[in-house]
């Protein structure tokens, strides 16, 4: 019960409650207090969010790049086809269901909020675009000239950003969503909109099976190979997927599952499994873009532009392989996407992490077992090529 009480997905709940309670009560000089701390709030998420892309991507790729090989490129490439597929099937979904749902505009009608009481500047110590533009340089840079030390900086560095976001940023998103949806509430919003935000969730989940079942049926017809001999031992890391919420805590019952597997050979399970845990984030980026597609018509009135959609899941696809696998990573480590690519405000960006942060238990079900279906295919192509156990997998991996 207590591990419930302290869970993120509790607290973010109560926070939804409690500011929507408050919108409906508060008079204006309340809601003149709850506009400045959501004003504030805002501010500081969004200055750690170059910070945030720096730190997961920039040691990502020097780590990635360091052990080049056949083997690794290839791994990372289908994760990171199997993220920008599974994207760009949520949106052609999105832009099918999302208009036929009938979401009216939260901009109609609504009742205007009050004043900040002061107005506290934080700006980001350089733009979303140029602290991805960045990472990327640095760490290719890193791992061409070999500079172990500044791999090692950058490795610190991500523990750095990674404290800032469980002991600061992670603390104060219950305060910041409770302030959001206050303001939803306020204005009239949020209490037409709710049943269209438990439906989009249902519908992502629905999305969840429909990816996993793509990607069991290409391996299958890759390898040759019966999917079902690896996803139907899959059902314990399912489960403690959606109680952690984490790729990486879920990594040991993984590993046993996937061990059961008759297909799957041991060292590229070795290999292949800790390694997706990782970079394969598909169920959370389907998730992603699906509510992306809803908040932009609930807030702004329209559905995201296809050429901006196009662009935002191409970098999605880059984000994901270096976001963390930890609860909410996928979304923390694209907040820079989602505001400068499609154009949304604090508000909106509230919304996505609450609303994702309410469903990341079964996205990250949806990576964990997905990841079975890539370590099979990564085991047709050792098979193929005559890849030998231990010393020569070894070798090729480097």
């Amino acid at each position: 019960m207590k591990k419930i009480l302290n869970s993120l997905v509790f607290k973010l709940l109560v926070a939804v409650v409690l500011g929507i309670v408050i919108g409906i009560l508060a008079n204006e000089p309340v809601m003149n207090v709850v506009v400045t701390i959501k004003s504030i709030f805002s501010q500081l998420v969004l200055f750690a969010v170059p910070l945030i892309i720096i730190g997961f991507i920039a040691p990502s790729i020097a780590q990635l790049k360091n052990n080049a090989s056949k083997l690794l490129t290839l791994a990372v490439g289908i994760a990171y086809l199997s993220s920008v597929g599974a994207a760009a099937f949520s949106a052609v979904a999105g832009y099918l269901i999302i208009p036929q749902m009938h979401i009216s505009s939260a901009a109609e009608g609504l009742r205007e909020l009050p004043e900040l009481l002061f107005d506290l500047q934080i700006d980001p110590i350089m733009s979303v675009m140029s602290a991805l533009v960045l990472s990327v340089m640095l760490g290719l840079a890193t791992s061409w000239s070999k500079a172990t030390l500044i791999e090692d900086v950058l490795n610190e560095f991500q523990k750095v950003i990674l404290a800032i976001v469980s002991k600061i940023i992670i603390p104060i998103l219950p305060i910041f969503i409770a302030s959001t949806f206050a303001t939803l509430s306020y204005e009239g919003s949020i209490t037409k909109q709710l049943p269209v935000f438990l439906g989009v969730i249902v519908i992502a989940i629905v999305g969840h099976f429909i990816w996993m079942t793509v990607l069991y049926g290409i391996a299958g017809l890759v390898t040759r190979k019966n999917p079902k001999e690896v996803f139907k031992h899959y059902g314990p890391a399912y489960l403690t997927a959606v109680g952690t919420m984490s790729s990486a805590a879920t990594l040991p019952v993984a590993l046993t599952c996937a061990k059961k597997s008759k297909v799957l050979r041991p060292d590229i399970i070795n290999f292949g499994v800790p390694l997706f845990a990782n970079i394969h984030l598909c169920g959370s980026v389907l998730t992603e873009v699906f509510f992306v597609i809803t908040v932009s018509q609930i807030l702004y009135g329209k559905l995201p532009s296809i050429p901006s959609m196009i662009l935002f899941i191409v970098l999605l696809g880059v984000f994901a392989i270096g976001a963390p696998g930890v609860p909410g990573g996928t979304v923390m480590a694209s907040l820079g996407l989602i505001t400068s690519v499609l154009g949304f405000d604090e508000t909106g960006t509230a919304l996505m992490m609450t609303i994702f942060a309410l469903q990341d238990s079964f996205g990250t079900a949806c990576n964990v077992t997905g990841d079975g279906a890539l370590t099979l295919i990564l085991t047709g192509y050792a098979e193929k090529h005559h890849l030998g156990d231990a010393d020569e997998l070894e070798k090729e991996i480097g």
